[in-house]
Formats: C-alpha cells, sequence, structure tokens
C-alpha cells in the first residue's frame, strides 16, 4: 500500500495524491474491456496504465522496474478498510494541508 504526490498522480487522479496496493502480476487478472496508456514518470521511469474505456477510471498499472507487479487504485476495491499505506513517495511534492500518517509509514522525498 502506498501513496504518491507527484504531478503526474495528481493530474492522473484528480486529486492531491494516488493511493495504491501492489500484488505480484501473477496473481493478478485484469479482465474485461480496458484500455492503456503509457508515461514517463517524475523519476523518469515508464509506466502503463489500463483503464475503464467507458468511465476513464484507472484499473490497473504496471511501473518498468517493477514489471513483476500490478498496482490497483484503492478505489477499485470499493472497500473502506484497506491497510494503511507502508510508503508515502514525493513528499517534496505534497501538499501543505495533507498528512498521512499511521504505524511504519515511510516516508519519501
Amino acid at each position: 500500500m502506498s501513496v504518491c504526490h507527484c504531478l503526474e498522480c495528481k493530474r492522473r487522479t484528480g486529486s492531491a495524491f494516488s493511493a495504491q496496493a501492489r500484488f505480484l502480476a501473477e496473481n493478478v487478472m485484469v479482465t474485461g474491456e480496458f484500455s492503456t496508456f503509457a508515461r514517463t514518470a517524475d523519476s523518469e521511469r515508464s509506466l502503463t496504465y489500463r483503464f475503464c474505456p467507458s468511465c476513464g477510471s484507472t484499473v490497473a498499472y504496471q511501473i518498468d522496474i517493477l514489471p513483476d507487479f500490478v498496482a490497483i487504485p484503492f478505489g477499485a476495491f470499493g472497500d473502506d478498510q484497506l491497510p494503511a499505506p507502508s510508503y508515502s513517495n514525493y513528499e517534496r511534492r505534497k501538499h501543505p494541508w495533507v498528512s498521512i500518517s499511521g504505524d511504519g509509514v515511510e516516508h519519501l522525498d
């Protein structure tokens, strides 16, 4: 579980940050119709998103440096009982009014 405060994640979600869970790709199966979009992150890494062609919601995405993992946005679960994030990334771009808290959260610049 992680959150990201980079500009591209803010743009993609239309929010102050993104929140996602990562799973081993071998344990994830995305079914149904989806479209893809690739972009370069602030870190200069490549990401490929799968999104719903009807509503535009991100269903899953992968980062080139973590090809064995798939990230799924928290909102795709429809569950308000998800565990707190373990990582808060790109905090140098975090809005000053945002606070990511919880036991053991690693705050990364």
